[in-house]
């Protein structure tokens, strides 16, 4: 079995790994590490949790190490583009791990932070830079950073960038950087966009492809319960409440639904917080390391900011919604699983939701185990709606009369009509019973609303008159005239 000591790693990373606790390389570690020291563009394709930020740092800090060489302020020698804040920070994190008996610097900036910290920081000396592309290109702009002097060019998660809309971006950095210099593109998933922009990026790049393009952890337990999309907070609450649930990731589609899926678990004593991409730096930060710490047990994410979540210990994902786009679903539930582990995967699946779970299961060529009990609907089949409680069926025909068909339970109409039109010698009289073939004498609604507007163009007659009349009585009298013809109006209305 492959070791980290049989790649030819300089001496001061073997010690970093060993006092990490690291071993053994895992797959992508063991194909990349040799092709990347060897100074090869790579294109690397593994799914999530495979350890694909050592493959790439670890053969990059051995480069440096054996080519040092002092930069010149506000210059880097190393650059390593993420789509996210977290990811940025998590990959930085690692690195300063791996060069931690070493004299290379490195340092972060992303989006959502204050910048003048991150402008002193790039005036000392850096040789890795971490960074978001916006906020990269914000400080190119300021001239606080200048890219003219780098090496090495690190795309991590590469299609999620293009996800997010970073392509134009990329293609500016591009231009501000050397063509001289390595590339490495590493990726969770290989669709035809990320070859494209492969080839425009690598020269004769290595392939290093560890698992089939989308496929998903073993040790995985991927089931899915099939529901109502109101259902779904109570069926979340109850699925959250089992011991088993020791650490979960809840996963929305959009930020306004993380936050009211929070809320709801509140309403039911479950604590939960939410991270996502209107959420301050600060406010994410608290809740990755209450999370990372154990001290919460729920964390609901966007995609988005998920993509730095490098927690051990998940035991669940759930995905509340369903993703849209079936390669999302590979990155989701790579959350758990992580280094070897095992993991559950559930997914919450409606009847408008079926078409993307079909696109899950063809691009990761796993059924999802369904799991549960929902009425009226299995999944699979054609869904039959439940049968409306509120109608009754069609009576028979009895006593000269028919039944309408409307339910006892059924809410009347304001003057529901207690005779209509008869049938056979019936009529419907909309309670449900059989109408004995009776026409009731009452008036119709219809009828009393067809003599208001009589009543209302008699009105200005009316006001006519009585304006004639104050010209000549005095006030008492006019209104002693008035409230007579109110109470013979009112009389008149009686009747009627």
């Amino acid at each position: 079995m492959t070791k980290f000591t049989d790649l030819g790693l300089a001496e001061p990373l073997l010690k970093a790994l060993a006092a990490e606790g690291y071993e053994t390389p895992t797959p992508i570690q063991a194909q990349a590490i040799p092709a990347i020291r060897d100074g090869r563009d790579l294109l690397g394709a593994a799914q999530t949790g495979t350890g694909k930020t050592a493959a790439f740092s670890l053969p990059m800090l051995h480069r440096l190490l054996g080519q040092p060489r002092r930069v010149q302020p506000r210059s880097v020698r190393a650059l390593i583009l993420s789509p996210t804040r977290e990811l940025a920070a998590q990959i930085e994190a690692n690195i300063r791990g791996y060069a931690q008996f070493t004299s290379i610097k490195s340092t972060v900036i992303f989006g959502g932070v204050p910048v003048g910290k991150q402008i002193r920081a790039l005036a000392q000396q850096v040789d890795i830079l971490v960074a978001t592309p916006g906020r990269l290109l914000d400080l190119v702009d300021q001239r606080a950073v200048s890219l003219r002097e780098i090496e090495f060019l690190v795309l991590d998660e590469a299609d999620q960038m293009l996800d997010l809309g970073f392509i134009h971006a990329l293609r500016r950095i591009a231009t501000l950087i050397p063509q001289k210099r390595q590339t490495l593109l590493f990726s969770a998933t290989m669709p035809k966009a990320i070859r494209e922009i492969a080839s425009a990026y690598l020269t004769d790049p290595v392939e290093v492809a560890v698992t089939p393009v989308a496929t998903t952890a073993e040790k995985i337990d991927q089931r899915v319960i099939f529901t109502e999309a109101g259902q779904k907070p109570a069926l979340l609450a109850k699925t959250l409440s089992v011991p088993e649930m020791e650490r979960a990731i809840v996963f929305t589609r959009t930020k306004h639904g993380a936050d009211k899926v929070v809320r709801q678990l509140e309403q039911s004593n479950i604590k939960a917080a939410a991270i996502h991409g209107n959420k301050s730096q600060g406010q994410r930060e608290r809740a990755l390391g209450a999370f990372r710490d154990g001290e919460l047990r729920i964390l609901v994410a966007t995609d988005i900011a998920a993509r730095g979540i490098d927690v051990d210990g998940i035991s669940h994902v759930v995905n509340f919604d369903l993703p849209n786009v079936p390669e999302t679903y590979v990155h989701r539930i790579g959350r758990t699983a992580r280094a070897g582990a095992s993991g559950v995967a559930i997914a919450f699946c409606t009847p408008e939701e079926r078409g993307d779970l079909a696109g899950i299961e063809k691009l990761t060529k796993v059924a999802l185990t369904p799991i549960g009990e929902v009425p009226y609907w299995d999944g699979r089949t054609p869904k039959k709606p439940p049968q409306n409680q509120g109608r009754g069926s069609r009576g028979q025909q009895g006593g000269g009369g028919r039944d309408n068909g409307r339910g006892e339970g059924q809410r009347q109409h304001q003057g529901q009509r207690q005779g209509a039109k008869p049938g056979n010698g019936g009529s419907h009289n909309g309670s449900g019973r059989n109408g004995g073939g009776q026409r009731s004498d009452a008036p119709r609604p219809n009828q009393a609303r067809n003599e208001r507007p009589a009543q209302r163009n008699d009105a200005p007659a009316v006001r006519k008159e009585a304006a004639s009349a104050n010209e000549g009585l005095g006030g008492v009298a006019f209104l002693q005239q008035r409230t007579e013809q109110r109470r013979t109006n009112g009389a008149r209305r009686r009747a009627n």
